[in-house]
């Protein structure tokens, strides 16, 4: 498993945990196809963005909420709102990945597993975020 597809674990649980669903890793692993245990490093990574957003959701959505512009939370299709949350989440606090990297793997997952509109208004958003988080106006 890489960075790219901890993400996407990482994207599943935390929606399957919006809908009160099933929340264990194996199952998603399963999902993907994946049987072999994935190296310690990467469950490691998953993990961190997933207790990282539940730590930080307030903050996290309110800076989406401040740049979803005629739109809510709450209106918001899920998947976009996991995607940002993840996306936002590593621009935030994990100073070791660089925004860039952060937006581009929001729109992948975007084209992957959301609507056809979902990968330009994710990358809107968090490009706006990403100058306004660079010129230190949030936080």
């Amino acid at each position: 498993m890489s960075r790219k597809t901890a993400r996407e674990v990482a994207m599943m649980l935390i929606f399957a945990r919006m809908l009160g669903g099933e929340n264990e890793y194996r199952c998603v692993l399963d999902q993907f196809g994946i049987m072999e245990e994935p190296p310690q490093e990467d469950i490691d990574f998953a993990d961190s963005l997933v207790s990282g957003i539940e730590d930080n959701k307030e903050q996290i959505d309110e800076l989406i909420s401040q740049s979803a512009i005629g739109w809510t939370i709450n209106r918001m299709p899920n998947v976009d709102l996991c995607i940002l949350r993840i996306a936002l989440y590593e621009m935030m606090y994990r100073s070791d990945i660089p925004h860039s990297v952060s937006i581009n793997e929001a729109v992948e997952l975007a084209k992957r597993f959301a609507g056809d509109k979902s990968p330009a208004y994710i990358n809107g958003i968090l490009g706006t975020l990403s100058k306004e988080l660079s010129n230190s106006t949030l936080i």
